[in-house]
Order: structure tokens, then sequence, then C-alpha cells
């Protein structure tokens, strides 16, 4: 499943990833006491976070459940990034990613030993 999120809705995300299934209102609490947003914003961006089919919410209580991983909104990210920025080009983007910095040896290790994984 491929789902774009806002910034705001990685914020529900977020904390539905490192917590697990939480009731609304405590979705509401504590982003509250993080961020500052009032209830109505939080409710606001749970409900479009539902209907993306991110988040299931159910009764009693209106326990929210991430239907999603972080991992699959990072790859989804990822492969928007590198379409509109490098045209879809895996290789532009490793090289500009390359050339931005001086590498040591062993962040080249890494590299050679990570693209060896991945063969």
């Amino acid at each position: 499943m491929s789902v774009r999120l806002f910034e705001s809705e990685l914020k529900v995300m977020d904390l539905l990833w490192k917590e697990g299934d939480l009731p609304a209102k405590e979705i509401a609490q504590r982003l509250k006491e993080q961020i500052n947003w009032s209830k109505t914003t939080t409710y606001t961006v749970l409900k479009k976070c539902v209907e993306k089919k991110a988040v299931l919410r159910t009764d009693p209580g209106f326990l929210c459940s991430p239907l999603i991983s972080r991992k699959e909104v990072q790859k989804a990210a990822t492969k928007d990034f590198i379409d509109k920025i490098y045209g879809g080009s895996k290789d532009l983007l490793l090289a500009s990613l390359l050339g931005q910095q001086e590498l040591t040896p062993e962040d080249i290790a890494r590299l050679k030993k990570l693209a060896e994984e991945l063969k």
C-alpha cells in the first residue's frame, strides 16, 4: 500500500508506531503536551489518517491502530522523492549523496557491504 502522509499525519502515526494502539482521547492529550495541538486539530488529522486507511479507529473508546508500518511510509516517500527530484534514477540520487561529502574508508566499506547484501 502506498500512502502519502503530510507532516501533521506523520506526527499521529509516529505516536502510534512508538506506543501501539491508543484511544483517540489519549492521542489528543499526548499531542497537546508535545506540540500544543488542540483536541479538534488532533481529531481532524486522525480523521484524515482513517480516510487514507493509515489508521483503523474502532469502538468502544475510539481505539486507534496503525494499519501501515513506518517502513511502508518511508519506502513510499523515498520512491516519491526519487521520482520527483531524480526522474526515478536511484543511481543519480546515490551519486548526489556521495558527492556532497567526504567519505571515510569506513563509510566506503559499509557502502560496499550494503551493496553486496542487496545483490
